[in-house]
Parts: structure tokens; sequence; C-alpha cells
């Protein structure tokens, strides 16, 4: 997504330019491009995928609705195998229209969970929720907090469920790093992701992540907890932003490797 302004092909040659050895992938270009053409493509190229984006939506109270959704977080798991990447990110979706019950909603993922968990462990995939940011609540996400997202997790297998840890979504909680460190202990860290928050937000507050360094986030200090709650997979850049978009994809790529090695690894 950081590069959304390349193909898929055009961005795996930048990739193995970079020396990026892994790619998260979304399902837009991969169903565009075709799955197991993409599953070619990223393999032939000796890349692997590190986590599809992404299943969720799981809160609506219309059955039809929920049926429906059920059904395209199978096809999301199915895709996720093909492409050789046990990590399917979910982002568990809002509030239904005139709802305002949060704790239902969380309820329902729940209840989707149940259904979906069993039926990706059986194609040797997890399944990693992603907390967003609580102003993503109303409209994308009821799980705000890595707490919820934990609470969720906890009531299956680790080796089915767990949370994906999204710098620009967490930082604000300082319950995080607690949560953190109980995630670690149960190895249900399944994915994790950087981005920076920038002040003042943009207008379009959805694609308004800032590249590292530009934001008042500690990169280091997350990656350095990230890597205590032992994690040692991929480590991601998930950078929705029009400014970025707006350049030459593989000019973007070039300068997140490198803000990722000043400004999230090693020493300041």
């Amino acid at each position: 997504m950081t590069v959304r302004g390349l193909s898929l092909p055009e961005l795996v040659d930048a990739c193995v330019a970079s020396g990026v050895g892994s790619v998260g992938l979304w399902r837009e270009p991969v169903r565009a491009h075709g799955v197991e053409a993409a599953a070619r493509l990223v393999r032939d190229a000796g890349l692997t995928v590190s986590t599809l984006c992404r299943g969720g939506f799981l809160t609506a109270t219309d059955p039809s609705v929920r049926a429906d959704a059920l059904a395209d977080n199978r096809a999301a798991v199915d895709e996720a195998a093909a492409l050789g990447t046990d990590t399917l990110v979910l982002v568990s979706g809002g509030l239904p229209p005139g709802a305002r019950d949060l704790g239902a909603a969380r309820e329902r993922v729940a209840a989707a969970l149940h259904t979906l968990a069993p039926y990706a462990a059986d194609r040797g995939v997890r399944l990693a929720i992603e907390p967003l940011h609580p102003m993503f609540a109303s409209d994308r996400c009821v799980v705000s907090t890595l707490e919820q997202a934990l609470d969720l997790a906890e009531r299956f297998p680790a080796r089915q469920v767990g949370v994906c840890v999204d710098t620009y979504h967490l930082w604000w909680d300082d319950r995080a790093p607690a949560q953190l460190t109980r995630a670690g202990e149960s190895g249900r860290v399944f994915a994790f992701q950087l981005a920076d928050w920038v002040t003042p937000l943009p207008e379009g507050v959805l694609n308004g992540r800032g590249q590292l360094g530009d934001g008042v986030i500690d990169l280091r200090e997350w990656h350095a907890r990230v890597d205590a709650a032992g994690y040692s997979g991929p480590v991601e850049v998930e950078l929705f932003s029009d400014s970025l978009w707006a350049r030459d994809g593989r000019e973007v790529l070039t300068e997140t490797v490198d803000r990722y090695l000043r400004h999230a690894t090693g020493p300041p």
C-alpha cells in the first residue's frame, strides 16, 4: 500500500532492486493480477509474502450481510494460502447503520472468528486482529486497543488467532507496552507494521500517515518492544499517504528503506 501506484510486477522488481525480501500484499491488486499469477510472480522473484490484507468487517447484524462477509473472509484465507503467507490481517469493521453498542459489535466479531479460525487453521493461515486508532471505531474498526484485540484472540488457540501491531494505531496507548508483553508471552504477535503520526493531521485522515521519521512516534522504541516480545518475523511499513502516492513508487520505496534503517533500527 505504501507504493500503491506501482503495478504488482513493478512492485516485485522494485523490492528485488532495493533488497527487500518480503512484501505485504493487499487483496485488490492481487485479484486484479490473478491470485495464482501473483503467487508465481512473487515466488519466481525469490520474495515471500509477509501478510495479506485484509479480511474482517464482521460486525453486521443483517444475516445476509454477515453471510457475505464470512464468504469473503473464507476467500481471503484461500488467497493467503495460495500466496504462501501464513498471516491474514483482519480489520474488524465498524458499527452497523443505526447501532451504538460497541460491545455487541465486538461479540459479533468473536462469533465470526469461531467460524473462520478453524477454517483458516486447516489451510495453514493465522488470523491477525489489527486494532485501529479510536477515531476509526465508528466506521472501520470497533477494536481500538491491543488489549481489546487480545481479549478476542485469547478465546482461540494461539496458533489460530493473534494480533497485528501497527505503531500508527497504538502509539498513544500507555497500556499497549504491557499488552505487547502479554501478546508475546502467548506467541500471538503475528505481524508488525510501522507508520508515523504527523501533526496536524491532514484533512484526509485515513490517508494521512507520515513517512518514518516525519512524525512523533518513537519507532525505534516500538521496534525494541516488539523484539523483546519475541517477534522475529518481517517488519512491514504501511503508509496510507496521498502525498507519497503522488510520487514515483520506486523513489518512495528507496526512501522508505532508508528511513527504516535510520529511524526504526539500531542506536539513535
